[in-house]
């Protein structure tokens, strides 16, 4: 059987080919969710059940119901209406969750029954003791595809001997309520996701390759990157003349597609691909062939000869680097086991089980962000619900400002003070959340007062002083709700003088003086102007004679200076002639001792 391995990530992407390893040393890991019983107390706790690789579990989400388990028709195997059995919920109650046996039918007949007549979701109890295993559909033929297509509710085993212990309470007349958990189903260590799937690109093996193309089809958006591998030869009579060579070289020749198109910075370009060359190359109308999927990469502008370069020689008699590369890659690592059923959706190492359906695939994915970085696609309205549009959440919020701590996530929602334009809110989250830091006074005044009138503004914001309400210089109050005028003249804080007339104004006063005075506002008090000016010009005279005299002086110094160098480097000459200096040799003698 070919597997083909799709690697996503929303950073990068990868495209393989895989060979499946034999089953006898393939290594199987059952996917698992929390199955926690919240009543009645005498069994409360938490337990494991294994995920029903159909219908839709709700990655990254959990749901809550009341266990029934029915009188009749036990195995599910029935339709429960032929025993007027209904498992629609009342108005207010809880959904309903139908735990049925095992045995005597597929599993997924199980749950299609029980959701036929109403059941929220459906536990099926195994009927040996044994590790859980996968629940898995049937190989498709006429009477199953029908009803494995339309499944839309979550199902999971659980082991038989905690089966008995809801059946046990439930015969008590307990009313016995669970949660079913998918929130740590799947990993979700940072802010990114790497996701894979394995499938079988053989366009004519059933319904679930119709299913398979379907999910490609409308995958293509979300997603736009991918990978693939190998198959057994068709036996079907419609795919009569095509080997499993056929349908390797195809495999191999899109894992070159995407290495083209990723070298050419459009990895998105092998969706179009796969997309168009199953609309335009069926099996049934004999074109699944190299002409037909070269014809498809020309029209996608992508180079032939890269893309041949890239698959090799196929008839070469030696192993395939490239296939030997998936086939490894195919055997499970660390807390993935294997891939043994197809198709199969890895997300962060964990395989992914239920339909393959855009909706459902895409909440898984989501599931693997760390809570708050998702990307906008997993909070769309067809993913999730945004708990923010509730009551705001229950997180804090400035309606006049239009600012919310409530953050919408993939799975719920968080209350965490916002960053607004730089400027960064700090509190719970719940119930306040103040602005901080330098900025504060941009976003709604800092939650502090402020008011304009008659062209002039107050606020009682500042960034300084440790970013508190205060009100400004003239006005008193505590500076958040309130700041009221002081009247300076009233207060006589102000204007004082005996030559002074007050007049309060809003956030300050008028001062002036009476006759011919001046009011200086530093020293509250009036002078005369006559007088002011007076003093000015003798300031200013004062000023130019120190002025002149300073430069006078230092004239005086500079001259003294140079007439002291000047002379005393003449005395130095004039004594040089007669005696030697300290700083000169000897005198040499020019007369010669006649008496020598």
């Amino acid at each position: 059987m070919e597997l083909r391995r799709l690697g996503f990530s929303l950073c990068l992407g990868f495209l393989f080919v895989n060979l499946i390893v034999p089953n006898s040393l393939a290594r199987f890991v059952v996917e698992k969710n929390n199955l926690r019983v919240t009543s009645p107390d005498k069994i409360r706790g938490t337990h494991d059940s294994a995920i029903g690789n159909f219908g839709i579990p709700q990655y990254g989400g959990s749901m809550a119901g009341a266990v029934a388990y029915p009188k009749d028709n036990r195995k599910g195997c029935k339709e429960f209406d032929d025993f007027g059995i209904s498992f629609k919920s009342k108005p207010g109650a809880l959904p309903t969750f139908v735990l049925v046996d095992r045995g005597d039918c597929f599993f997924a007949l199980k749950v299609w029954n029980a959701q036929k007549a109403g059941a929220s979701a459906v536990l099926v109890a195994d009927d040996i003791e044994e590790p859980l295993i996968t629940m898995d559909s049937p190989q498709e033929d006429g009477s199953s595809a029908q009803y494995i297509e339309n499944i839309t509710i979550p199902s999971a085993l659980i082991e038989k001997s905690f089966g008995e212990t809801l059946k046990k309470a439930i015969s008590y007349g307990d009313m016995v309520n669970v949660n079913l958990d998918w929130r740590e189903a799947v990993p979700h260590p940072d802010d990114r996701v790497e996701y894979e799937l394995w499938t079988n690109s053989n366009d004519e093996c059933g319904v679930k390759c119709d299913m398979l193309m379907e999910f490609v089809k409308d995958f293509r958006g979300p997603a736009q990157i991918l990978e693939k591998d190998i198959v057994p030869d068709p036996e079907q009579d419609f795919s009569t003349g095509y080997e499993g060579k056929d349908v390797v070289l195809e495999n191999l020749r899109q894992l070159c597609v995407f290495r083209v198109a990723n070298e050419s910075k459009r990895p998105w370009v092998w969706w179009d691909y796969v997309t168009d060359f199953q609309i335009r190359c069926p099996m049934k109308e004999k074109r699944y062939n190299k002409e037909c999927a070269d014809a498809v990469i020309r029209t996608l502008g992508l180079d032939v000869k890269k893309v041949e370069k890239c698959m090799g020689d196929p008839n070469a008699d030696s192993e395939n680097p490239v296939l030997k590369e998936e086939q490894d890659a195919q055997v499970g690592k660390g807390s993935r086991g294997d891939v043994t059923i197809l198709p199969t959706l890895v997300v962060n190492n964990r395989q992914y089980r239920g339909k393959l359906e855009k909706g459902a695939v895409l909440k898984a994915i989501c599931s693997g962000f760390e809570e708050t970085t998702e990307p906008g696609v997993c909070l769309s309205d067809d993913v999730e619900t945004n708990e923010c549009m509730d009551n705001n959440g229950g997180c804090w919020q400035d309606k006049t400002a239009n600012i919310t701590a409530c953050k919408d996530t993939f799975r719920g929602r968080v209350c965490e003070c916002p960053l607004v334009d730089g400027v960064q809110f700090k509190g719970d989250g719940y119930s306040h959340c103040e602005v901080s830091g330098p900025g504060r006074c941009k976003l709604n005044n800092g939650g502090c007062w402020h008011e304009s009138r008659n062209g002039h503004t107050f606020s009682a914001c500042s960034d300084i002083d440790g970013g508190k309400c205060q009100c400004p210089v003239g006005f008193k109050g505590d500076g958040v709700k309130s700041c009221e005028d002081i009247d300076e003249c009233k207060e006589k804080k102000a204007c004082q003088c005996a030559e002074c007339s007050c007049k309060n104004t809003w956030g300050s006063y008028d001062c002036t003086c009476s006759g011919d005075l001046l009011y200086m506002r530093d020293h509250d008090t009036c002078i005369s102007k006559t007088g002011t000016e007076v003093r000015s010009a003798w300031v200013a005279f004062w000023v130019i004679l120190i002025g002149l005299g300073m430069a006078a002086g230092g004239g005086y110094l500079v001259y003294k200076y140079r007439l002291r160098s000047y002379m005393d480097s003449e005395i130095r000459a004039i004594m040089a002639q007669y005696m030697p200096l300290d700083s000169q040799g000897e005198v040499p003698n020019h007369v010669n001792d006649e008496h020598a």
